[in-house]
């Protein structure tokens, strides 16, 4: 099964005609293609799947989605502990 995953971007590069961005999941922080929602802007929320972020979501719809990932537990290998 594949997934993708919400998270926000923090930062926008662009090179030419492609675009990329830091996007945050839960503490961590990966480079992301955003050639496939040019629409993307800084505070977003984009669902990622396979380092593409393929659509925008709201930031709701992030929380329930991340709300649905913990209780399948199908974060815990991927984000690191929380802090106590």
């Amino acid at each position: 099964m594949c997934l993708a995953i919400p998270g926000k971007i923090l930062e926008i590069q662009e090179s030419g005609e492609l675009r990329s961005a830091r996007v945050e999941f839960g503490g961590i922080v990966c480079q992301v293609s955003l050639n496939f929602v040019p629409e993307a802007e800084l505070g977003d929320y984009v669902m990622v799947h396979v380092g593409f972020a393929i659509s925008r979501v709201d930031a709701a719809e992030a929380q329930r989605t991340y709300q649905l990932l913990a209780e399948m537990g199908a974060l815990e290998s991927e984000l690191p502990p929380a802090e106590t």
